[in-house]
């Protein structure tokens, strides 16, 4: 035996380092691997020769190889193996730890990893049944020097973390483990206690071996790690709470104080009742005996924790001012938890802390910190935990909308004293010059950049001033809000002048953040109005739209935002000054100013919400006449409804170099006409109290139900738009393809480079007509969505609009690429069906859902073609997004309060709407989208089926039904959610129609491993009407456990080798005692009637 063993031995180690070294073929290396492989999984001389190999004489190549070997003997073999070849390999093992390894300083890290884990699995398949002096022998390790308790600690971490954390037992073995575990817990915190106190006294005393102990003691403080997280908090606290005390105490040792201070984390972060962590609260107290002397050890107590509440707050406000940003987020939920609190935001103490947060917050803001500069002492740490400046700038984003919400805190805490640092900072950028920096603008000399320092500044004081201000009005009274200081910062915002783009959207926001105070000086008004048309008109010097960068049209976009908020939410204060806004507004339109489409479309948006404010039908409808006649007249002319399209846009045209690109205008033209119309449709509204609105005139009726009718004064514009609208639509379906930003949003890439602004808006003309007709087809179904809940009955009563609607929208399906059909779907469809009036299911929405829906199942079925990787996961991504784009449409639909509703619900029950929809529905749970599958199966495919659950169904409509359920489980049964609501749905289908349908228990027959005996005693019970049913819950988990054998395997999982590890026989438990309570207990009855009884 010796022989076969020893020649074995040598060609595996010479596989082994063959496959290790680099300098080997790949086909020579595969080969050696076959053979190892092949060894493993058919030798007989495995054990034998895994002990061979094991022996520290050979390399730690070799020997790992033969620890991998004995672990794949018990993980695969062990349940073959005679009882005598298991003690036989459980005492070679015990061996191996007591003298196969070298010193503790010299074993390598993964030949321990190694042989613990052959004990662990051993451990998982034999204790404590089998083994029940397991931790005995390992308590006697210890004792044979530093390297065996390590490999000890080892053992018992990776027991807790297969047992509890990853769970990788059947569910019986793991109860028996963790209930011997829990049971021998405080032995086994006693061993490990006592470890680690003289292992830290022989480290802190002899000095020649310290670095062996403090290895041994981090592999304790490891072990205790895997182990506080779930033990009962008795242990962690017993001993007058030694652990706690043991750990803190090794904060200030270098060594040990980062495992130390894991530890704690984990032990204060455990979740439990106050009762439960009172031990840690109330050790120190138990010598108290007097009522008196414990009261005013109380006190004491609390004036200590007091104490300790203003040194956390000053440590964690120090945290805050560190240059380390991860650190410094550490420290949000602390924050967050104490500056919410309603008692203790109240707190002087925290009031402070409070205040320093702010000072704090002045540099948190700041967004310095790159990897690749070093113009910040926190840049050292960044090139550490990020690989570039985008993931950097990825986690700022994320970090100062952090900040921004305990910001937010603060102001409601300390609002007087917030704002009166936030303005002092911004009034500070005012008074300061512009620094470019090194990092200046690319294209034009002299402007900033996004990273140059002035743009910093005035970023980080933008922020400060926006979390400040939105408080400060909702957390102070009108008599105590600053408004002198407010109005002096205001017009020192108002007269600061720069040139430099990035700078004037930091001021344009600073003056969104300042206008609630300007409600108390109207006077201001109409400097804040010219300030905004100012910016909506900004130019860096006599150029065309072509050449305008990125923070040039960005800046334009944030005036006009700025001038709709305003509009938006202070109407009625902006109404007086209707007539200045509106003359402005129709100079800016009439000059020479260079405007773009959207920025006269935004301008018309904000004339309209103030219109609003009218609140009379005639006079509102008499403005919006004047407003829209020249667009409604071009977008109607004849050239327009003439002209040959793709000419007229100039898309059969090649534009290149100097070449005037003549057919710009009607492109702008065209998109002017869209972009107003979709203000006017979109904001255009009537009071929303009934009475304004009656007696404003904008009341037609009433329906059968009392609900009013209500007119839009911008109806008569629309319809008049409308049939050309229609037109537009079937030009562009299917014109143009996808764009390289569009892709990147679908694939979620990264976006813009940090350079971003510096770069032109259009870089070719191949480009910028992409760009418009994206724009076109967006806007033209923004129109027709927001139609129908402008305008309701207006629209919902044009005279064949299903027709109209169906040949434009819904024309050709088939050759409309799915990254249209989305917009689609999204902008258009989904408004459409939610606005709609029950009485228009019928004539409008059946038509147009119908052959949406039975599209949308014709997608999904379509097979890929050969395709490029990228493109194919493209297209895909591009289905899933539109799948769920329509059922998002069904589940709010759903969720509608009256959808069970006859009424509501009746669009359902049309044939091609409802057989269409139920194929989807059910199909899709087995799709590769685990969102929509959990979506899906529990809001969406009970409730359409209940709809004719109570009818006559096909026998293979049924049984398909419950297919698609269970072979959704095989795809998404690893997903607990998913696991839910499939398992659910499938239960509610069985128990609802099993009782008429004989072919759901031949679909039950065919699922794996099924016990057709429970099959059989469950469909008993169920159709049996005389057998008491189980409560509900008990069924649901039974009928689940009859269905396990479906739910498949993780795609990382289903080419793995099983692991099975049996049963052992449980646990011996003492039977209750059988005793007659009526016969061994007085219960008290006879003394009632007993009168010389004295009991009672």
């Amino acid at each position: 035996m010796a022989e076969p063993v020893a020649a074995m031995c040598d060609q595996l180690t010479k596989a082994v380092l063959m496959m290790m070294d680099a300098e080997t073929s790949q086909v020579d290396r595969m080969e050696a691997l076959k053979f190892c492989e092949d060894f493993k999984e058919s030798s007989t001389l495995c054990v034998p020769c895994g002990l061979r190999l094991a022996d520290k004489t050979h390399p730690a190549l070799v020997r790992h190889f033969g620890l991998q070997i004995l672990e794949h003997v018990i993980k695969y073999r062990w349940n073959n193996m005679e009882q005598q070849e298991k003690v036989q390999l459980k005492e070679c093992a015990m061996q191996l730890l007591s003298s196969g390894t070298c010193s503790i300083m010299e074993e390598e890290r993964h030949i321990k990893d190694g042989l613990s884990r052959i004990i662990v699995e051993m451990i998982k398949r034999e204790w404590p049944q089998n083994w029940p002096d397991m931790l005995e022998e390992m308590e006697a390790l210890t004792s044979r020097g530093e390297t065996q308790t390590e490999l000890v600690m080892l053992i018992l971490l990776r027991l807790a973390e297969d047992v509890i954390t990853f769970q990788t037992l059947p569910s019986q073995r793991r109860r028996d483990i963790q209930q011997t575990l829990t049971q021998n817990m405080e032995r086994i915190f006693t061993f490990l206690l006592t470890i680690l106190r003289i292992q830290v006294e022989e480290y802190r005393i002899v000095v020649s071996v310290a670095k062996a102990h403090c290895r041994v003691a981090v592999a304790v403080l490891n072990t205790l790690a895997g182990y506080i997280d779930w033990v009962s908090l008795v242990h962690i606290t017993s001993g007058n709470c030694k652990l706690l005390e043991m750990l803190c105490l090794l904060l200030v040792e270098p060594e040990l104080q980062l495992e130390a201070s894991e530890c704690l984390l984990i032990a204060l972060s455990r979740k439990a009742s106050i009762n439960e962590k009172l031990p840690t609260l109330s050790c120190t107290s138990r010598a108290v005996e007097m009522a008196e002397r414990r009261y005013v050890f109380l006190k004491r107590l609390c004036q200590v924790l007091c104490a300790l509440g203003f040194q956390l707050c000053s440590l964690v406000v120090s945290l805050s001012l560190f240059v380390l940003h991860l650190l410094k987020s550490c420290t949000v939920s602390t924050w967050a938890s104490l500056f919410r609190h309603e008692t203790l935001s109240k707190v002087a103490v925290v009031r402070e802390a409070a205040i320093k947060y702010l000072k704090a917050a002045m540099t948190n803001l700041v967004k310095t910190g790159f990897p690749s500069r070093n113009d910040s002492p926190s840049c050292e740490y960044s090139r550490i935990d990020f690989d570039n400046d985008q993931d950097f700038n990825f986690f700022f984003s994320t970090y100062r909308s952090q900040q921004g919400d305990i910001v937010r805190c603060v102001s409601r805490i300390v609002p007087l004293e917030g704002f009166q640092m936030a303005a002092e900072w911004l009034l500070y950028q005012i008074a300061s010059p512009i620094n470019p920096g090194d990092t200046m603008c690319k294209r034009t000399e002299g402007l900033c950049s996004i990273l140059s320092p002035s743009v910093i500044q005035w970023d980080a004081a933008t922020v400060l001033m926006e979390c400040v201000s939105s408080q400060i009005m909702k957390s102070l009274e009108e008599e105590k809000l600053p408004i002198d200081q407010s109005m002096e910062l205001l017009q020192a915002v108002l007269n600061y002048d720069t040139r430099d783009p990035l700078i004037l959207s930091c001021v344009l926001s600073n003056i969104s953040a300042l206008f609630p105070f300007v409600i108390h000086r109207p006077q201001f008004l109409p400097q804040v109005l010219s300030k905004l048309f100012k910016a909506i008109t900004f130019e860096l010097g006599p150029e065309s739209k072509t050449t305008w960068t990125r923070s040039v049209k960005s800046v334009r976009r944030h005036a006009c935002s700025s001038v709709i908020k305003i509009c938006r939410d202070y109407p009625q204060f902006i109404l007086p000054c209707f007539e200045m806004f509106y003359n402005d507004v129709k100079e800016l339109f009439s000059s020479n100013t260079m405007l773009t489409y959207m920025e006269k479309g935004s301008l018309i948006e904000s004339l309209v919400l103030i219109s609003n404010q009218f609140k009379n039908f005639e006079k509102q409808k008499a403005f919006l006449d004047e407003l829209m006649a020249s667009v409604v007249a071009e977008w109607t002319s004849e050239e327009m409804r003439r002209s040959e399209f793709l000419s007229f846009v100039g898309a059969d045209q090649a534009v290149a170099g100097n070449v005037e690109d003549t057919a710009g205008p009607n492109r702008s033209r065209l998109s002017f006409c869209l972009f107003a119309m979709l203000a006017v449709v979109k904001r255009a509204h009537w009071p929303s109290d009934l009475e304004e609105a009656k007696a404003g005139g904008f009341v037609r009726g009433y329906t059968p139900a009392g609900a009013p009718i209500y007119r839009n004064p911008c109806a008569e514009q629309f319809l008049a738009f409308l049939p050309n609208l229609l037109a537009l639509i079937r030009y562009i379906l299917m014109i143009f393809e996808l764009m390289d930003g569009e892709k990147n949003v679908i694939l979620g890439l990264p976006q813009h480079p940090l350079d971003f602004y510096d770069a032109p808006v259009y870089k070719s003309s191949l480009e910028r007509m992409q760009r418009f007709f994206f724009s076109l087809y967006d806007n033209c179904f923004h129109v027709l969505g927001a139609a129908g809940p402008g305008l309701q009955q207006d629209f919902y009563t044009v005279e064949k609009l299903a027709e109209g609607l169906t040949d434009s929208a819904f024309s050709s399906l088939d050759h409309v690429p799915d990254h249209r059909l989305r917009p689609n779907a999204r902008l258009f469809v989904k408004p459409l069906a939610l606005s709609c009036p029950p009485e228009y299911y019928e004539s409008l929405l059946r038509p147009l859902l119908g052959p949406l829906f039975t599209y949308m199942l014709q997608v999904r079925q379509e097979p890929c073609q050969d395709i490029e990787v990228t493109q194919e996961m493209l297209e895909e991504e591009l289905v899933r997004l539109i799948t769920r784009e329509v059922m998002d449409l069904l589940s709010e639909k759903i969720r509608e309060p009256n959808f069970v509703t006859q009424e509501s619900s009746q669009f359902l029950l049309f044939q091609n709407i409802y057989l269409s929809l139920l194929t989807l529905a059910f199909t899709s749970l087995s799709w590769n989208d685990a969102t929509n599958c959990h979506r899906t199966a529990s809001m969406v495919c009970w409730t359409l089926l209940r709809q004719v659950v109570s009818g006559n169904l096909l026998a293979e409509a049924v049984a398909w039904f419950f297919t698609c359920v269970l072979r959704g489980l095989h795809v998404h049964g690893q997903h607990e959610v998913c696991n839910s609501a499939l398992s659910n749905l499938a239960f509610q289908i069985y128990e609802s129609l099993r009782p008429r349908y004989l072919e759901l228990k031949g679909v039950m027959t065919q699922i794996p491993n099924i016990s057709k005996e429970a099959l059989d005693q469950y469909d008993k019970r169920l159709l049996n009407p005389s057998v008491h049913k189980a409560g509900e819950k008990k069924r649901k988990d039974q009928f689940k456990k009859l269905i396990a054998g479906t739910v498949g395997k993780a795609l990382c999982q289903q080419f793995r080798k099983e692991v099975h590890i049996r049963n052992l026989p449980s646990l011996f438990k003492s039977p209750k005692p059988d005793v007659d309570i009526v016969a061994t207990e007085p219960l008290g009855l006879s003394a009632l009637f007993t009168p010389e009884d004295n009991a009672l």
